[in-house]
């Protein structure tokens, strides 16, 4: 039985790592409406904004063009130190980050790292703060939907 737990948790892994361990939404909004919403909702849950990096904008400075992309940086101690308990390397990707950027196409993105990837990277085991971890994702999964505009009718950010 052990050794088939081994597997299972080798092959997750593996799965885990071979994809690009991103969540991506795309927007209704422009970047800067896109942020802004991400913003509100963070301000409303209590979360803390570290910074907003404006990519664009430090390109701009060095005589490079960049379509709008801005990176927010975001947490709560509540949250990250209670994790950093169970893997202090996770501090390397917390406070938690999210990118918002215009394609090409001029479509607009909002990515973040995923839970179950950053909990792979570190080697958090599940039974170490298992309702943070959840806790986690779900909170991650709902700012983006709201900063893009993808929660259903009717739904309210929890």
């Amino acid at each position: 039985m052990r050794r088939v737990l081994l597997l299972l948790a080798a092959s997750a892994a593996f799965l885990i790592g071979a994809e690009n361990g991103m969540a991506e939404y795309t927007s209704r909004y422009s970047v800067d409406e896109t942020a802004k919403r991400l913003v509100q909702i963070l301000r409303k849950k209590g979360v803390t904004l570290f910074k907003v990096i404006d990519h664009s904008e430090a390109a701009a400075g060095v005589g490079v063009k960049l379509r709008p992309t801005k990176l927010l940086i975001f947490g709560n101690p509540k949250m990250g130190a209670p994790l950093m308990e169970c893997s202090q390397t996770l501090g390397i990707d917390l406070p938690q980050k999210m990118l918002i950027y215009e394609d090409e196409a001029g479509k607009v993105h909002a990515l973040f790292n995923t839970k179950a990837y950053l909990m792979w990277r570190h080697g958090v085991d599940p039974e170490c703060a298992p309702k943070l971890q959840k806790k986690m994702g779900v909170a991650l999964k709902t700012f983006a939907r709201y900063a893009t505009g993808n929660l259903k009718e009717g739904e309210t950010p929890r």
